[in-house]
């Protein structure tokens, strides 16, 4: 079984609501991990992960034990950057040889082609966003970002980062159909090369559908703040699954 999730936003809105959901998320991941054969994190695992050279940022030792178990017991775990922490830089390959990737990946399992990606800057338009993403992954603007002190550059990220999704929240909850410009990306990139699943993250909307071609799906893995939900491949075939936070988590 290879299993797929994203957009836990670790670190937001407050301490104990992270604090749960990254305890849930455990749960699922313990439970998982005796039928795994691979994971792949599918970005925005946190709301705000950035590396300087000698601190990475405070917290998550619930999940980063997990990871480790879990890599201990030489499950392969993939991490793709989202919007929300693309400055990984080597960490979690040196302490949990964990790889991480800054561009959408492509595998092949059991004969079907898989293209996976967070989702960010893909499609048509959006070109603000995708100026902004430029500007976040020049090296010289990061270098300078290094030079504030950790308590400030942190408390500085989450803050633009509430304040962002807060101002989108409710253009997120949209769904646009056919008109979704992952699903327009995914329809474009069948045109030069075939691909059995498309997976994403990134717009928080579950969302498991057939392509143009009939044969291809797309499927976006929602969220863990509100659905919860995840991919399984199982050799065959990919579907959505949740697993429901309860009451007592």
């Amino acid at each position: 079984m290879i299993y797929f999730a994203s957009d836990l936003h670790l670190g937001v809105p407050d301490y104990k609501s992270s604090k749960s959901r990254e305890k849930h998320f455990v749960q699922w991941l313990d439970e998982k991990m005796h039928t795994a054969t691979e994971f792949y994190l599918v970005g925005d695992i946190f709301d705000f992960w950035f590396e300087y050279k000698k601190v990475v940022p405070k917290g998550y030792v619930h999940l980063l034990g997990k990871l480790a178990q879990i890599r201990d017991k030489n499950i392969p775990v993939t991490i793709i950057k989202g919007n929300h922490d693309l400055w990984y830089k080597d960490y979690f390959m040196q302490e949990l040889g964990i790889p991480v990737y800054h561009h959408p990946i492509i595998r092949e399992f059991q004969d079907k082609k898989f293209y996976i990606a967070h989702g960010d800057g893909l499609g048509p338009g959006d070109k603000g966003y995708k100026f902004i993403k430029k500007c976040f992954q020049n090296r010289f603007l990061q270098w300078c970002f290094r030079m504030i002190h950790p308590d400030w550059g942190i408390g500085l990220a989450h803050f633009l980062s509430v304040r962002s999704r807060n101002a989108n929240h409710e253009k997120d909850k949209i769904d646009y159909g056919e008109k979704e410009m992952l699903i327009q990306y995914s329809n474009t990139m069948l045109q030069k090369e075939h691909f059995d699943y498309f997976i994403y993250g990134h717009r928080h909307i579950p969302k498991h559908i057939k392509l143009q071609n009939g044969i291809s799906e797309y499927i976006n893995l929602g969220d863990w703040m509100t659905t919860f939900t995840y991919a399984v491949f199982d050799g065959n075939t990919t579907a959505l699954h949740a697993f429901p936070k309860k009451e007592t988590d």
